[in-house]
């Protein structure tokens, strides 16, 4: 196409330049910011929110200093990062921190962020949909819902790295998603929940290096109603929880315990609503209400 007006390419011109750098791969928040700005780090912008617009795909949010960066709804590839700050995010009535429903080959990163249900906010993180969600020292609490809602229809990863869901009325992370999920957890703490970990139907779960501690019923649960869910569950600890350490319910539900303690809870292995639980044999099972037993003893190779 050629213009036969100068000026009129001249502005077109300017103005898809304008739109290519209407995004940028790196943009920063801060609690003296404004959503106006173009989020660059000399004039940051207020929210996750108001800067989840200026970033481009696969970029990345920091933040400047402490402050409130309120909840966000993810739609793409994206790394929020509030390392080296305070950064937190406050859910109001019936809300979720952060929402994430992006595409199936998207990866999104939640790093560094303290999100506060105020007893109020729904879900610290709801998982809707995307190829990988990973969070990573993060501390999610005070939720009526979830810590961790993840519910995905497409599959996908989930990765969660030394992070703290406490106090969260509906359970500290809840895996239930429409087709195969695969989640890694490693060093995570649990405590003071409604449950620890409750992992149902095409959940494969590697939990690592974790804790679920005074939860108000069960620490680690394998919940079927036909699928399978499988709960690998390794030098790990279930502690004070009102329920079972560890629990299964349904045929299809399966947990392996190894180099495991599972002490002081209501019951230790619970499987009376159905369900396998497979031990390694070098697990420490003790001091519970009643200890239960494993369904099926697995030699160590």
């Amino acid at each position: 196409m050629t213009f036969k007006s100068p000026v009129l390419a001249a502005i077109l011109f300017l103005g898809s330049v304008a739109v290519a750098q209407a995004q940028a791969t790196r943009t920063w928040v801060s609690g003296v910011g404004d959503d106006a700005n173009p989020c660059s780090r000399t004039a940051p912008c207020k929210t996750f929110a108001g800067a989840i617009s200026k970033t481009a795909a696969g970029g990345e949010i920091n933040a400047l200093d402490p402050g409130g960066y309120g909840a966000v709804t993810i739609t793409k590839s994206i790394t929020i990062d509030g390392g080296g700050t305070l950064a937190s995010i406050l859910a109001t009535l019936g809300s979720n921190g952060i929402n994430v429903n992006a595409a199936p080959s998207d990866v999104v990163t939640i790093r560094n962020v303290a999100i506060n249900g105020a007893n109020t906010g729904l879900n610290g993180i709801r998982f809707l949909a995307g190829g990988a969600l990973h969070i990573e020292k993060c501390e999610i609490f005070g939720f009526a819902g979830n810590g961790i809602n993840a519910v995905p229809t497409g599959g996908g990863m989930m990765y969660v790295l030394d992070t703290v869901l406490s106090n969260n009325d509906g359970g500290g992370i809840l895996i239930k998603p429409s087709v195969y999920l695969g989640t890694s957890l490693d060093k995570v703490r649990l405590d003071g929940n409604l449950y620890g970990v409750r992992a149902e139907n095409n959940a494969n779960v590697t939990i690592r290096d974790s804790v679920a501690a005074g939860n108000s019923t069960h620490g680690f649960h394998a919940f079927s109603t036909g699928a399978g869910v499988l709960i690998n569950l390794e030098n790990s600890t279930a502690t004070n929880n009102g329920g079972g350490g560890v629990t299964t319910s349904g045929a299809a539900a399966g947990i392996s315990i190894s180099n495991t303690t599972i002490m002081s809870n209501g019951q230790g292995l619970n499987t009376s609503a159905g369900g396998t639980v497979y031990s390694f044999g070098n697990n420490k099972i003790i001091g519970n209400g009643t200890d239960g037993a494993p369904t099926l003893d697995w030699p160590l190779q």
